[in-house]
């Protein structure tokens, strides 16, 4: 129900102040709003930190309900409107921004004066009656921000990382889906940007999946240990404000609100300061971010050309490359993931140094950790999906460019060093190497072996993985 009258006054600490009737939030968020006016990253552009604070919020008032703590209709009025924050509604009344003083106070009475004001709404009263339902004495019972706050990240992360790992998955199936394209396509590999010996180009796109696929449980282990919380610690972790049973009720209404296995800290003190869970969650990405700089980096060299670099494959023509120089394509989708790797990197040194930052019983550095943990996931999300769908699905291979290049390098003669010998190798590599000519047609004009013998040592099938070959030297 929409408020009658066009303002109401609220107070606090500070003092009174007047807010618009149609707002949910209060006089707290609205002096968060005004002291910390410092990015463009707003709770309510996270909707699934808010959708867990909300659930800390409904566990909380069942937990008290079942404690005698809120009437039957307190906590109705509560799970209410949790429930419509769950369904995506009010969310634009959690405009506080994520990066802020306080450890996250602002953040946590953003969503108690929201939860309240619609659960008075709900219940038949007015935004801002707190005789009824009081933000601080209803809402926020038995909790602190210290403990209600981590809860709704580690549950808003939780849910994110539900969310980005299908996208990392998807990018490993595309790169999977090329090297079965790419499996009978000879070409040359290279160490040190050096010539080194032949593999297939489906085994460099098989690599690419496979070094993204190991991440996968790392990735897996970091998030798991956001479903254990603090709730229950209140301010420094003794329970203070909490009555016996509180924490236990609690995370079992957490169970049920969420479904997922959700744990109790076995130390609640050391929990409430430490944040190294957001801390390996943030380097997991980075891991992720490490290999996926290398497969851009890979991308954007063997693409090179189209006339005078490697050319081993194409990469989908996105946009005219340059504003002076024309036929030029850049590999603008690389390197646009590329910058986004930059950036989660630059994130995780942010948590990093942020999770260093805890003094005595608690870390107040949570809200730029929590700011970069969802920025850097979204960001991510965004970037494999790019680059799945505008760049590797799109990758054909130059079959004619990878073959030639096998025929014309001299690392090919190091498939033929354990049949003809490495003082045989060496003089045909030299020889190659002098007079620019190719290290198969060097063999057969010395007659180190015949041209069948030669053929079947350097087919594909024989130069992408261990052999055993019946082979010897003519002389």
């Amino acid at each position: 129900m929409e408020s009658k009258k066009p303002t109401r006054i609220e107070s606090d600490l500070i003092g009174e102040r007047e807010i618009p009737g149609h707002i949910l939030y209060g006089v707290q968020t609205l002096r968060g709003i005004e002291n910390f006016p410092i990015s463009n990253f707003h709770l309510n552009d996270y909707p699934l930190f808010v959708n867990g604070l909300a659930m800390t919020k409904w566990a909380a008032a069942v937990a008290n309900h079942r404690l005698g703590l809120l009437t039957d209709a307190q906590k109705d009025g509560i799970v209410a409107a949790c429930k419509e924050i769950l369904e995506g509604k009010h969310h634009e009344h959690f405009p506080v921004d994520m990066i802020q003083g306080g450890a996250g106070t602002t953040t946590n009475m953003n969503a108690n004066e929201v939860i309240c004001n619609r659960a008075l709404q709900i219940m038949g009263y007015e935004a801002g009656e707190f005789a009824y339902l009081s933000p601080n004495d209803h809402v926020n019972c038995s909790q602190s921000t210290n403990d209600a706050y981590p809860t709704g990240i580690h549950l808003g992360l939780y849910a994110t990382y539900l969310k980005f790992r299908p996208h990392l998955v998807d990018l490993i199936l595309s790169l999977r889906r090329k090297s079965e394209e790419f499996a009978h396509v000879l070409k040359m590999g290279r160490t040190q940007l050096e010539d080194a010996v032949p593999m297939s180009l489906g085994q460099t796109f098989g690599g690419f999946a496979s070094i993204l696929n190991d991440e996968l449980k790392n990735l897996d282990f970091a998030a798991e240990e956001f479903l254990t919380v603090n709730m229950g610690a209140t301010a420094i972790g003794t329970g203070i404000c909490a009555q016996p049973g509180y924490a236990e009720y609690c995370i079992e209404a957490l169970r049920k609100v969420t479904g997922w296995d959700i744990r109790l800290s076995e130390d609640l003190v050391g929990a409430t300061s430490d944040t190294s869970v957001m801390v390996g969650y943030s380097s997991a990405l980075r891991r992720i971010c490490v290999k996926v700089n290398k497969i851009c980096n890979d991308l954007r060299l063997l693409a090179s050309g189209p006339r005078c670099g490697l050319h081993e494959f194409n990469l989908p023509a996105m946009q005219p490359g340059s504003s002076i120089m024309p036929g030029k394509v850049n590999p603008v989708i690389p390197e646009v993931m590329n910058q986004i790797c930059y950036k989660v990197m630059g994130n995780d040194l942010t948590v990093t140094l942020a999770g260093d930052a805890a003094q005595m019983e608690l870390n107040a550095m949570e809200p730029v950790m929590a700011q970069c943990c969802f920025e850097s996931s979204d960001l991510l999300m965004n970037g494999f999906d790019t680059l799945r769908t505008l760049c590797i699905d799109g990758i054909t291979a130059n079959e004619d460019e990878c073959r030639g290049y096998i025929r014309n390098s001299i690392g090919i003669v190091t498939a033929l060093n354990p049949i003809i010998g490495y003082k045989n190798s060496t003089k045909i590599a030299k020889e190659a190497m002098e007079t620019g000519r190719g290290v198969y047609d060097l063999v057969l004009e010395h007659d180190i072996l015949s041209k069948e013998d030669l053929d079947t040592i350097l087919s594909p099938e024989n130069m992408i993985k261990p052999v055993k070959l019946d082979i010897k030297p003519r002389h």
